[in-house]
């Protein structure tokens, strides 16, 4: 870390402190500092829309960021300020505009990694299933991926799987070594008890995301019978220790309606998660069920109703394949996050395993400038239509092409897919949701200001 980075570090450390006394009354004089120091372009829409929330307390985000202070851990919540706002979003962000102008390659804002294929579900519809415990990273592998991805910037590290909290005492470990770097967890919620809670609480820098597929028969239905109730206690656990945790959504033609409702999202601020990510469900993988890939309708659906509760409810939400006009479209291929399976390879996104690099053969920088991930590096946008964002569920044929021209390989462990096979079972919804997609990007003003009003 350079003397000016650590000089910028131990100032926002000071800023954080004096905010902690009083966020009520302190925040809007930060922000004042904020815009001093930053660079003109850098996050402009978005702290002007931060201001115009902090200077409404009936704000419903406003209500969100109050009650930071109120619910969670203050020693989590000043890592996180440390981790996440400074280190992965400011200074980290610099380094990795830097490099990615120095490699004339994509450098992600996060990285996700699979430490392992064991999962302890088998849930209707996931690849992770398969595998077994097959695969995994090792401490090792994660301590360098990790190590490397600083040098460019990065200081976001998202847990996927498999089910990552089969490997709990590693990752424990891994974020008292890397102290300065925010871990994310997706997690099925089933292995959070008490004891978890508590180290969580030591380390400060560990935020669990647990996946919830709607009400106790939305959930049960791909997950198991009893599913549910284990990931509510788990949130209840959660909450009663202060912990900062979100919930993921993978929305399906199936539970559609209940993740869209009013009472799923109250239900949501209720258990005191404060974001959500939300998903569409990609038919990966041999024998993926077609069926539950979400209608058009229904994602028109979704749009809607994320957007409308922005606006009312004290949650942040992200929907991953209807936000693209907040990020300038797809975010894979290291743009703004890649993915590392728990065989090592560098897969463009969680829901492209293809790859023609491995972690344990190539550096991690050596890999984003390699021919799969540069192929996505000049074909970004795949579409001018941000609400068209994926090479494969809006715009079936793109990844083709660049699989093809990279020779990359299927990293299905068991039964390797062709490209074409998987892309195909896309054709007739995106062609369905393109006339949809562009009434809906058309008839809109689309910018990222408009994220809350």
């Amino acid at each position: 870390m350079s003397i000016a980075d650590s000089a910028k570090r131990f100032g926002f450390n000071r800023v954080y402190d004096y905010l902690d006394k009083d966020p009520r009354a302190n925040l809007p004089k930060i922000m004042e500092l904020v815009d001093k120091i930053t660079p003109g372009d850098m996050m402009k829409t978005q702290r002007a829309a931060f201001r115009r929330v902090l200077a409404d307390p009936d704000n419903n985000w406003n209500k969100m960021i109050m009650s930071l202070w109120d619910d969670i851990d203050p020693f989590i919540l000043k890592k996180a300020f440390q981790n996440f706002i400074i280190n992965g979003s400011i200074t980290g962000w610099e380094q990795q505009q830097k490099m990615r102008k120095e490699h004339g390659c994509n450098i992600p804002w996060a990285i996700l990694l699979d430490p392992t294929s064991a999962c302890n579900l088998h849930c209707t519809g996931c690849w992770a299933a398969e595998y077994g415990n097959r695969l995994n990273l090792s401490f090792d592998e994660i301590d360098s991926i990790i190590e490397q991805g600083k040098e460019l910037g990065v200081y976001i590290y998202i847990y996927t799987g498999g089910e990552p909290l089969m490997r709990k005492k590693d990752l424990i470990a891994l974020c008292n070594k890397h102290n300065d770097c925010a871990f994310l967890c997706f997690t099925n919620g089933t292995l959070i008890d008490q004891a978890f809670c508590e180290e969580v609480l030591r380390v400060g820098n560990f935020i669990p995301i647990v996946s919830v597929e709607g009400f106790e028969d939305a959930t049960d239905f791909r997950r198991g019978e009893g599913v549910y109730k284990k990931v509510s206690d788990a949130m209840d656990i959660m909450r009663k220790n202060r912990l900062g945790f979100g919930i993921s959504c993978c929305y399906t033609a199936k539970n559609v309606d209940v993740i869209g409702s009013e009472e799923y999202f109250d239900w949501m601020i209720e258990k005191g998660a404060k974001f959500c990510w939300f998903f569409s469900y990609m038919p990966v993988g041999a024998g993926a069920d077609k069926s539950l890939i979400t209608q058009p309708e229904q994602r028109e659906h979704m749009y809607e109703v994320v957007r409308g509760f922005r606006t009312t409810k004290p949650l942040f939400t992200l929907d991953f394949f209807n936000d693209g006009e907040y990020v300038g479209g797809c975010i894979a291929g290291g743009r703004r996050y890649l993915h590392i399976n728990a065989n090592g390879d560098m897969d463009p996104c969680v829901f492209m395993h293809y790859s023609d690099t491995n972690i344990r053969d190539y550096s991690l920088l050596e890999g984003l400038k390699r021919p799969l991930f540069m192929a996505y590096h000049n074909n970004q946008p795949f579409n001018e239509n941000m609400l068209r964002p994926c090479p494969v569920l809006d715009n079936p044929g793109r990844l083709t092409q660049i699989v093809e021209e990279t020779d990359a390989h299927s990293t299905e462990i068991l039964q390797p897919e062709d490209v074409h096979v998987y892309s195909d079972r896309c054709i007739e919804v995106a062609a369905e949701w393109a006339p949809r997609a562009d009434r809906l990007w058309a008839s809109k003003e689309h910018n990222p200001a408009l994220l809350v009003k």
